[in-house]
């Protein structure tokens, strides 16, 4: 997917970088699985701010996505689209069984016309969702839920995806990309592939008004600030500040253990192997 770099007509068109994306619909095709929401600009039910630089986004509407496809399921892909709620695309599908339509994270390479499968007799091809212990061992995965009965939760960004390293007769263990190792249960259903707009990290807003379009507010630093505004605030010329927060509790960041889930046992002491 390459970038597009446009003329510095204008100042905020100097450092714009973005994805050239013909592939993508321009409208919604499914209309019956968009939800209006109302952004709460960062504040709770008592209307106080409780996360700050927030507010003033562009209206949107949110698309429910399939994140649990554990059942026999045969569809063609519509389209592929843009969703305003996550970095990956997605894909609209029409399931030929139940007849209706669904929204799926659309993987890498794929395009209208594939067809995509779920359940347990489900072809090892790129966006189709099988339990864990149909997946071969090293194969590229996404979408993957901590139990049979929960949707997806691990490895749904853009361009990520987790690694299938082994399996037991009760669970597998899977590298996601931060190199951390997670045990799932063997019945867990994931997808395979790797999730799409990989390069989405590549592309730079050019100008604070596109910021602005994604409900982000500016930021200023605590050290530009007065004393009654910031513990760092005050003093004659520049100083780095004092490592407090603007509630004036300290926020030093200490060296902490880190935690394996394997929870220190031994993976290859489990049962017989597959």
């Amino acid at each position: 997917m390459p970038l597009i770099f446009l003329k510095p007509t204008t100042p905020s068109q100097r450092h714009l970088t973005k994805l050239h994306k013909p592939h993508l619909a321009k409208t919604p095709t499914i209309k019956t699985e968009l939800i209006g929401q109302k952004t709460s600009s960062g504040r709770n039910h008592h209307g106080k701010i409780t996360i700050r630089h927030r507010g003033s986004g562009h209206k949107k509407k949110y698309r429910k996505i399939n994140f649990l496809r554990n059942y026999k399921s045969i569809g063609i892909v519509i389209n592929i689209e843009y969703d305003p709620y996550r970095t990956a695309n997605i894909a609209s599908v029409f399931d030929f069984g139940k007849r209706k339509f669904f929204y799926i994270l659309a993987p890498k390479k794929l395009v209208t016309g594939n067809i995509v499968e779920s359940g347990f007799e489900a072809d090892l091809y790129t966006g189709n969702s099988l339990p864990l212990f149909k997946i071969p061992e090293g194969s590229f995965i996404h979408n993957i839920p901590l139990n049979p009965y929960k949707t997806a939760q691990i490895t749904r960004a853009a361009g990520s995806f987790a690694i299938l390293k082994e399996k037991t007769r009760r669970y597998a263990k899977i590298q996601i990309s931060s190199k951390k190792e997670k045990l799932i249960p063997i019945e867990s259903y994931a997808t395979l592939g790797i999730l799409s707009n990989e390069n989405s990290f590549l592309t730079q807003l050019g100008k604070a008004g596109q910021s602005r379009w994604l409900n982000k507010r500016p930021k200023v630093r605590g050290v530009a600030m007065n004393p009654v505004d910031h513990p760092h605030g005050g003093g004659e010329g520049k100083k780095s500040g004092k490592n407090f927060s603007p509630w004036g509790k300290p926020n030093r960041k200490s060296k902490t253990k880190k935690w394996n889930d394997l929870n220190g046992k031994d993976f290859s002491q489990n049962l017989k192997i597959i």
